[in-house]
């Protein structure tokens, strides 16, 4: 059958259901501070479900997300705690997320590839040598897509580009633009290009693009009913977005098939996707005679 890298899921809603603390702007950045050794517990509890890859807690760990909250002297301090525990998870390959600037799903306030670059270069060059892969998260536009494409290759290492699309329309990435315009660009610079943060049933249509980049691709949706206009507001924190009812392990576990079905051989999970949700997807794949790698 298919070899299928497996990875994890989704770290900061984790971190938020099994914190104490009520979430804040800086979603799963403080959680580190406030309580040290729950991403660490988090990773090797996705690696014991079955996942391959860890992917760094270091999405939101931007400097103009910490601005006005008295940690951004500690900008490399968090990234490197975020690295440290990741390197516990047990996991094969460690991949290092770098999340988009100003906000998630805000393609009006990201800057310009030029100005984007140097300042995802930044975070690249940091992360890289203690990382497997870089994983450009969540990009939803082509000037993202270019930006954060420029800064990641300073790593050295190969860059994966998964792309947010819109929930009503697969083809398309949350700016609206068009999925299959961001190709061209994937294939001069990444090496592997997947959908993330997404709803499950979006996924296939943007897999049916996807295949044509010549590249390994695949997904990992999120179990969000919506996102919410309280979650595009100024510095939004996550209880502004409800899980779905029906998104249970097996529920998910028939999507990511669905997607292997399609020709994905990358799968995992993003926001609500916990260490159930990976296990049952490691079971069923295993069943159906693939190979997780």
């Amino acid at each position: 059958m298919t070899d299928i890298t497996l990875l994890d899921g989704g770290m900061g809603q984790e971190l938020v259901h099994r914190s104490s603390d009520a979430p804040t702007a800086l979603w799963s950045t403080r959680v580190m501070l406030d309580n040290p050794g729950l991403v660490a517990q988090v990773h090797r509890d996705f690696t014991e479900a079955g996942a391959t890859i860890a992917t760094t807690n270091t999405y939101a760990i931007h400097r103009d997300r910490l601005e006005d909250t008295g940690l951004l002297d500690r900008f490399r301090d968090l990234h490197a705690m975020a690295l440290a525990e990741a390197r516990t998870s047990g996991a094969g390959r460690i991949a290092g997320a770098i999340g988009p600037l100003k906000a998630s799903y805000r393609p009006d306030l990201h800057p310009d590839a030029a100005t984007a670059a140097p300042i995802y270069a930044e975070i690249a060059q940091m992360i890289g040598p203690s990382c497997d892969l870089i994983i450009c998260e969540t990009v939803v536009s082509l000037a993202h897509a270019e930006g954060v494409l420029r800064g990641a290759a300073v790593a050295g290492k190969p860059v994966w580009l998964a792309l947010s699309v819109m929930d009503t329309d697969g083809t398309r990435l949350r700016s609206g633009e068009a999925l299959a315009d961001v190709l061209p660009l994937a294939r001069a610079a990444a090496a592997a290009v997947l959908i993330n943060c997404s709803a499950p049933e979006a996924i296939p249509a943007g897999l049916d693009i996807l295949r044509d980049s010549g590249l390994p691709y695949g997904a990992y949706a999120n179990g969000f009913v919506q996102i919410t206009e309280g979650f595009l507001g100024d510095k939004p924190t996550v209880d502004a977005l409800t899980k779905r009812h029906d998104f249970t392990p097996e529920a998910y576990a028939d999507h990511a098939l669905g997607w292997v079905a399609q020709g994905a051989t990358i799968i995992g999970g993003c926001c609500e996707v916990s260490p159930a949700h990976i296990a049952e997807i490691a079971r069923r794949l295993r069943a159906a005679g693939h190979t997780i790698v």
